[in-house]
């Protein structure tokens, strides 16, 4: 079984509705990701860092994207994920803003999730910067999870459509 954080884009994606080609696969790549997992027995959580993105975005599918991760167990942003953030932001690894993309990667990290699943694929699931992420974790004596989208997830694969 494994433990997973689900990242905000996850609930964002799952109630898209862009139509260029490549929203609608994200769409439904995480849908069909999203749905089996809940069946899966895998541990999926999330943090009030994820609750409130969703509550303070400004987007037609606001409310259903909050009931999607309602029952998600949510992970503890104590002052140990906040040290993890100040260690990822003092070694350039992610932005600035403590509230973002450092937290959500600090509370898998933190919490020894097996997978970050997102599609923020500029900072999270980004291959570039996943030596970088394993050099700091292991230095810090945390976790490191996998940073992977919903389609690297999906056990049928894309031609099982």
């Amino acid at each position: 079984m494994a433990r997973i954080y689900v990242e905000t884009t996850i609930p964002s994606f799952y109630f898209d509705i862009r139509s260029a080609a490549e929203m609608v696969a994200r769409r439904n790549w995480t849908r069909r990701w999203f749905d089996a997992a809940r069946e899966s027995g895998d541990e999926l959580v999330t943090s009030l860092a994820v609750e409130a993105e969703l509550r303070n975005g400004d987007y037609p599918s606001r409310q259903e994207a909050m009931a999607l991760i309602g029952g998600l167990a949510l992970l503890d942003l104590d002052d140990a994920v906040a040290e993890v953030v100040d260690a990822y932001i003092a070694h350039r690894l992610m932005p600035r803003d403590p509230a973002g993309d450092a937290l959500h990667l600090a509370a898998a990290s933190y919490h020894r999730c097996d997978f970050l699943v997102t599609w923020n694929c500029e900072h999270l699931a980004n291959a570039n910067k996943f030596g970088h992420i394993r050099r700091i974790n292991t230095t810090l004596g945390i976790g490191c999870p996998m940073l992977v989208t919903p389609l690297e997830l999906l056990e049928e694969g894309i031609d099982d459509e």
